[in-house]
């Protein structure tokens, strides 16, 4: 076990993973039982997690892909209207991850197929589907932020890699339909999760973080940040 500071600086979004290494189900267990310690609003534990593997995992892989592939309608738009600097920040996330995986500003094919691969979960032998009642909204919707992270976190705890991929909200009608997911939930986002590969490129992308300052504002101190 890591030590938390390790655990929080080292972790980034894997894109490659080996398939043929599953996450041991007690170690599964671990994960969400240090996860389910998330807080929430008057501890009400609003998240709803659905994890696949197996045949189930497979299943759901095929049909995203095959929608997403094939050019089906998605359902509500999951990338964000970026500006400004926001903006700058998001163009250097994609620059760097295509940088990495060799795919040319102009190679717009090759562009689309990195993105079809959300759909495939980068090959990772389960995911994890994220939901929250329908009814709820922006201070539930952070609670189940905390649990995200914390999910995340105890999962590069254990040296398990993992996407969080917003994405697959795009079919999330079809994700209900195959693992059984009941129509009052609403699914915020997908993570996909294993061991990585460790020499793939997609891996090897470092997403550099702002100074304090762009983010953060402290009042009353001595001295600045």
């Amino acid at each position: 076990m890591s030590g938390f500071d390790e655990v929080l600086s080292g972790r980034r979004s894997i894109r490659a993973f080996d398939p043929s290494r599953s996450v041991p189900i007690s170690v599964l267990r671990e994960v969400l039982e240090l996860a389910q310690q998330a807080p929430s609003n008057c501890n009400a534990q609003p998240w709803r997690v659905f994890v696949a593997a197996g045949e189930h995992c497979e299943r759901l892989r095929n049909r995203l892909y095959a929608a997403a592939s094939n050019g089906a309608p998605v359902e509500e738009e999951t990338t964000p209207a970026f500006v400004g600097g926001y903006r700058k920040l998001q163009i250097a996330c994609a620059v760097e991850l295509y940088r990495q995986i060799g795919v040319a500003r102009e190679d717009i094919s090759g562009r689309q197929r990195a993105a079809w691969r959300n759909f495939q979960f980068f090959d990772a032998p389960h995911v994890a589907v994220i939901c929250m009642h329908r009814d709820f909204g922006l201070n539930v919707a952070l609670d189940v932020g905390a649990y995200l992270q914390s999910f995340l976190l105890a999962l590069q705890a254990r040296g398990i890699g993992s996407c969080a991929q917003a994405s697959l909200r795009s079919y999330a009608n079809l994700i209900k339909s195959e693992l059984g997911i009941p129509d009052e939930l609403r699914v915020l986002c997908g993570v996909s999760f294993g061991y990585p590969v460790p020499d793939a490129p997609a891996n090897r992308v470092h997403q550099a973080r702002a100074p304090l300052a762009e983010n953060v504002v402290c009042l009353g101190f001595a001295e600045p940040l």
